[in-house]
């Protein structure tokens, strides 16, 4: 069968995916795939630089505001839902763009990952659903608690599936989840994929970065991270993990100054930019643009025409 098309847009956080994403998809009427895991929380704005509606321009973002703070979301959910709107995408005749964030989550959907979730003991599971609606899902976390006390310290009791599946992990002795890796036999990837990756010098981006870590300040972040905290989220919930979160809990706790943890996020940011090129250096099939030599109309008008010349019509 031939394969679903796709167009992926990658890049270190700061350097210009979510423009860039937004007028493609508008010139091409198509829509976009959120590739960034934090993008997947509701009320996570603007630590997660979440674009606005107004920035969105009416086009149809996927994989945005799907999960609640207290929910778990990994790659496997990530490669599963990201796959059948991909295929709903191509099949109705337009290219779907993915604008991601999480290196893993792009390269394990175009190179065809397969994720083995260890067989369920089902009964076992349906028990400790009973107990939760028996005695409610905090009984089930103190279980959980008095098995791994590790695991129940990352997650929060309203997350029940999240839970079980821990409690379950802890009754097995192993880990849940494997990985292999399966790219097609000719090592081609999975996907007929055209992948951008955006990039610019290391010390302007750097300075994008501290720009924008600026910009979400004043926008708001902490009342933002107060916000979230007196609507129940805990520091320990994954979403509150993400950059930017974490070094706002510290100071609205107290364990650190505003100016630190400002530059802490600037810090952090930037190691997590170095982290993504660490990604793409196992991607040799990314096409790179440096967004130093280009005006963001250049830069559109050469992307838009290398990605007609390269996909058969359908």
């Amino acid at each position: 069968m031939p394969k679903h098309r796709l167009i992926v847009i990658l890049g270190p956080t700061a350097v210009g995916k979510t423009a860039l994403s937004i007028e493609l998809a508008r010139q091409m009427g198509t829509e976009i795939i959120s590739g960034d895991s934090m993008l997947v929380y509701r009320g996570f704005d603007i630590g997660s630089a979440k674009p606005s509606p107004d920035e969105r321009q009416g086009i149809l973002h996927h994989l945005i505001d799907i999960r609640e703070p207290w929910e778990s979301y990994n790659v496997v959910d990530f490669k599963e839902e990201a796959e059948r709107i991909i295929a709903e995408l191509d099949e109705a005749g337009n290219i779907p763009i993915l604008a991601g964030g999480t290196g893993l989550y792009a390269k394990s959907l175009l190179e065809g990952y397969c994720f083995n979730e260890r067989a369920a003991d089902e009964g076992y599971r349906r028990r400790l659903e009973e107990l939760a609606e028996l005695h409610g899902r905090e009984y089930v976390h103190a279980m959980l608690a008095e098995k791994d006390p590790e695991a129940a310290a990352r997650i929060h009791a309203h997350d029940l599936r999240r839970v079980i599946r821990a409690m379950e992990v802890a009754a097995s002795g192993r880990e849940s989840i494997s990985r292999e890796k399966s790219l097609e036999k000719d090592g081609t990837l999975v996907y007929d994929a055209y992948v951008i990756g955006l990039r610019r010098d290391r010390q302007r981006l750097y300075e994008r970065i501290d720009r924008r870590v600026d910009l979400m300040v004043s926008q708001g972040l902490f009342e933002e991270t107060q916000a979230l905290l007196a609507r129940g989220v805990t520091a320990d919930m994954q979403a509150m993990q993400g950059i930017g979160y974490r070094e706002a809990v510290a100071f609205l706790e107290g364990r650190m100054s505003r100016e630190e943890a400002v530059q802490q996020i600037k810090n952090s940011t930037r190691h997590f930019a170095k982290r993504q090129f660490t990604w793409y250096r196992k991607m040799p099939y990314i096409h790179w643009y440096d967004m130093d030599d280009l005006s963001g109309q250049e830069l559109f008008s050469l992307v838009l025409g290398d990605t007609e010349g390269y996909f058969s019509p359908v």
